[in-house]
């Protein structure tokens, strides 16, 4: 198919700030020769942007057909459509240190091993551009890391959501990363989390394997898929419960996708308590609750999540290790006031 958008392409930007600091937009009118064009391959080359990083942007919500926000890279072209993908303004290349306070379990030239709060950030991204787990390493270890992939910066192997607390394990040097790469992406450890779940699952134990892709109606979220997803696999039991209100359940991870516990949990109509984006309305379970229990956990501000234990083989060593983190006091309140309403 013949594709030519480039001559009628504008750019658009605001003024007020220097270019460099600013977002460009780009913009065309679809002609007849585009109709059926991937909208991703139409504005692919156009600022100098790849195919790659055009379907990022689109399905970040950049992209808008006609003024209303399109997500999906593949959509068709319409002739005379007008078509425009906004381009935030680069981060920087290196994330800058940032002294913070880490509770850190282990460390050694090669790893560090931590209990990260509810809230932090774990990698800059667009919107968390410093502030985070990476900035705050590169601070407290900087002049000790050997050097990762050419640059002198922490190994992230595996991330907990923002909200999700508990034991992370970092890499200070390549061939950490390496090992700890690989133990991570052939489940050779062991983690599990704590949950606090809306209902009580029944049965009490058990494993939920089903296949988790981006939801086809809002790409932001994650979604149990009959097609196209990825293979994920958690086993729970239940530890903990208050009647058939709300249970403490501890989750092992035999897959690591995104947002995986959340989605399975939630799959099987046990969503986690406070989660912004898979508790879509307020729970059922919630009327068997005395009225402190019920607006305690209706009002948990963020997903009641824990990565309780982490364990591995040292990366060089072989050496067995072992941590765990105790709940945060934020969930542990939460106990307290669903015990005190017995």
């Amino acid at each position: 198919m013949i594709s030519n958008p480039i001559p009628q392409t504008r750019i658009l930007s605001a003024r007020t700030e220097p270019s460099e600091h600013r977002p460009v937009t780009l913009a065309f009118t679809a002609t007849a020769e585009q109709a059926g064009e991937r909208l991703d391959r139409a504005f692919a080359g156009m600022g100098g942007l790849s195919r790659s990083r055009v379907k990022a942007l689109v399905e970040a919500g950049q992209a808008a057909r006609d003024g209303v926000t399109t997500t999906d890279p593949s959509e068709s072209l319409r002739p005379g459509a007008q078509y425009s993908l906004t381009v935030p303004p680069p981060e920087s290349a290196t994330p800058l240190p940032q002294a913070m306070d880490l509770a850190i379990l282990f460390e050694d030239r090669h790893l560090i091993v931590l209990d990260k709060p509810a809230g932090l950030v774990v990698h800059p991204a667009p919107g968390h551009a410093e502030g985070t787990l990476v900035n705050a390493i590169l601070a407290h270890a900087g002049e000790e890391l050997s050097g990762i992939g050419g640059e002198r910066r922490p190994g992230i192997v595996h991330r907990l959501d923002k909200d999700t607390s508990g034991v992370m394990v970092v890499a200070k040097s390549e061939a950490a990363h390496h090992a700890l790469s690989t133990a991570f992406a052939e489940r050779d450890l062991d983690r599990s989390y704590l949950a606090l779940a809306w209902g009580t699952p029944s049965p009490v134990s058990g494993s939920v394997e089903a296949a988790i892709g981006r939801h086809p109606a809002d790409r932001k979220r994650m979604a149990v898929v009959s097609r196209g997803g990825k293979h994920a696999l958690t086993h729970y039991a239940t530890e903990r419960a208050w009647g058939a209100a709300c249970a403490l359940v501890r989750c092992r991870l035999a897959t690591g996708r995104t947002h995986q516990i959340r989605v399975h949990m939630a799959h099987i109509g046990h969503p986690l308590v406070g989660d912004p984006v898979y508790l879509r309305r307020s729970p059922a379970a919630a009327r068997g609750l005395p009225d402190t229990a019920r607006d305690a956990l209706l009002a948990f501000p963020r997903q009641a999540l824990h990565a309780q234990s982490l364990g591995f083989r040292h990366p060089i060593s072989g050496e067995p290790l072992s941590f765990t983190s105790p709940l945060p006091p934020d969930m542990a309140a939460l106990i307290s006031v669903l015990d005190a309403g017995r």
